[in-house]
């Protein structure tokens, strides 16, 4: 499915900020995106999905925070001096995903976006709603509401 098929038109641009999970260089259009912090004061929750790393509250809101390496089937996001939480804003709950470091705000159009392969560097393609080429890097364009599918998790 292109992206634009997901309400987005032809010709159409769009801002990704882009971050790592591992070594895979995602994006994730800047209007799903609430606020990146690197609050890491995470308080694990038993009996949880593997996936998710716990809840942390942001100024009273109480926000579910998933590993986004796990969740894709790579390896665990660190917690280090580089990993940040992207919170968005998922059915109106507040989800922050952990990633492993932040990169640069990307301009792309729409209809230059590619569909996404079987799999991007070991994440199923079906997280992603395109790829999009760069100079030097091909960026998946992350499909939040797969991503964050509950039936799942």
């Amino acid at each position: 499915m292109k992206p634009y098929e997901k309400g987005k038109e032809s010709g159409e641009s769009v801002e990704l900020a882009t971050f790592y999970v591992g070594d895979a260089l995602c994006g994730l259009d800047i209007l799903n995106i609430q606020e990146i912090n690197k609050h890491m004061d995470i308080t694990r929750v038993p009996q949880s999905h593997e996936c998710v790393r716990g809840i942390l509250n942001l100024r009273g809101q109480i926000v579910t925070i998933i590993d986004l390496g796990q969740r894709l089937g790579l390896a665990s996001t660190d917690l280090d001096k580089e990993s940040r939480n992207i919170i968005v804003n998922s059915k109106g709950e507040y989800i922050g995903l952990n990633v492993d470091k932040l990169s640069d705000v990307v301009q792309a159009q729409w209809d230059t976006v590619e569909p996404p392969p079987a799999n991007i560097g070991g994440v199923q393609g079906k997280f992603f709603l395109g790829v999009y080429k760069t100079e030097k890097e091909l960026i998946g364009i992350l499909d939040i509401d797969e991503v964050l599918r509950e039936e799942e998790f």
